[in-house]
């Protein structure tokens, strides 16, 4: 990654020093620890040198001895934009556990904050992010893992799938209906720990291994305490979640992308073809020239929904949907063409771009598919003009 450019004029010196240092952290010292991991499981020694090194801090910033939940969007989506650049395992271990801790950060109790947020801002915990279920992806109004009263709390019983870093992480924020009939209005957020009595798992393989698996909830009792906000006001936390987290989507696809361009332009100055360096190919030249204007776009759009919600800009909703579609579409495509610029070098397992070919699928499907994106997008253009009052 380069330093300061027109194309990054709107960032501050301090922001894209971020940036920079990110990425170099990423691929000297974070790339080696990710590649000794197990596939498709949590990576605890990585998580603790996200820690080590700042990042988490930067997620569950504390001041005066208090948990602030106004985490900066825009420092989020440059750490994880440098992340995926420099080694994607580490930028999905970041993001798994910033997605699974902000629920509690932001509507946890004193007590139970206090009895998770040291440990997980160490890596020490690992957090996971428990929304989708068999039969409710985007449909959340859908969802309908039940939260039944019993004494002093509630027993909770149902399934969960493609539930982040599960079955092994220490705690959940877990999102269960206590109102039945209610749609996205009767769900409530409860905080389970991963040994509760009750709560099984197992790993689901991906096209790129990444912690992800189903629950099950076989009459978990869960504290009163335990509860994240309002009783069936889960949606709002979930939203709230998902609204700092969209924008940080599209700059995970942003990071590839761009890890993408750099190899091809790299390649494309060395590699010779009919006598002349493939650059020299308008085919080749011209397609890398808009997949870079696009890229850059996309960036753009990922900053501005970043920056209106750190300006307390609400909602942000249909800005982080487009930057969340753009960003991930012209990833695939970024990375697409460039192994096409490659050629066959590019699909051995092990090679970057094979490698970025993997990871760029997911995002444009990981919370919220393009098409609910498109959808989000669509109801806020058509939506009725508000009648301003007298």
């Amino acid at each position: 990654m380069s330093g300061a450019s027109a194309l990054d004029a709107h960032l501050s010196d301090e922001q894209r020093e971020l940036l920079a240092s990110t990425a170099e952290l990423a691929r000297t010292t974070l790339a080696p620890v990710a590649a000794a991991g197990a596939e498709g499981a949590v990576n605890r020694p990585l998580l603790k040198l996200l820690a080590e090194h700042g990042l988490l801090g930067r997620l569950f910033p504390r001041e005066n001895g208090s948990w602030r939940s106004d985490v900066s969007a825009l420092d989020l989506c440059l750490i994880r934009e440098g992340l995926a650049y420099g080694c994607t395992e580490a930028e999905t271990a970041f993001a798994l556990q910033g997605l699974g801790t902000f629920p509690l950060l932001q509507a946890g109790g004193p007590e139970v904050v206090d009895a998770w947020l040291p440990r997980i801002a160490a890596g020490e915990a690992v957090a996971g992010f428990a929304l989708s279920e068999p039969q409710a992806g985007s449909d959340v109004a859908a969802l309908a893992l039940a939260a039944e009263p019993d004494g002093d709390g509630y027993r909770l019983t149902g399934e969960k799938t493609w539930i982040s870093n599960a079955p092994e992480a220490d705690v959940y924020a877990v999102f269960a209906r206590t109102s039945a009939g209610s749609g996205a209005r009767g769900l409530t957020a409860f905080l389970v720990p991963g040994d509760s009595e009750g709560l099984s798992g197992e790993h689901i393989e991906l096209l790129s291994p990444h912690p992800v698996g189903r629950l099950v909830f076989d009459n978990v009792h869960v504290p009163r305490e335990h509860r994240l906000g309002e009783v069936d006001g889960g949606f709002r936390v979930a939203m709230r979640t998902l609204d700092m987290f969209r924008p940080s989507v599209g700059a995970f696809a942003i990071g590839m992308a761009q890890a993408a361009i750099d190899a091809t332009v790299a390649y494309a100055n060395e590699r010779v073809a009919f006598g002349k360096p493939l650059k020299d190919f308008q085919a080749v030249s011209h397609r890398m020239a808009d997949i870079a204007t696009r890229v850059q776009g996309a960036r753009l759009l990922v900053h501005a929904a970043a920056t209106a919600y750190d300006r307390g800009i609400r909602p942000t909703t249909q800005a982080a949907a487009m930057a969340k579609l753009m960003a991930t579409e012209v990833a695939q495509e970024a990375v697409d063409a460039s192994i096409q610029f490659h050629g066959a070098v590019a699909l051995q397992r092990g090679h970057l771009l094979e490698h970025l070919y993997r990871e760029v699928r997911a995002p444009r499907i990981y919370e919220g598919a393009s098409e609910i994106q498109r959808e989000i997008i669509a109801r806020a253009l058509f939506a009725p003009p508000r009648k301003e009052h007298a």
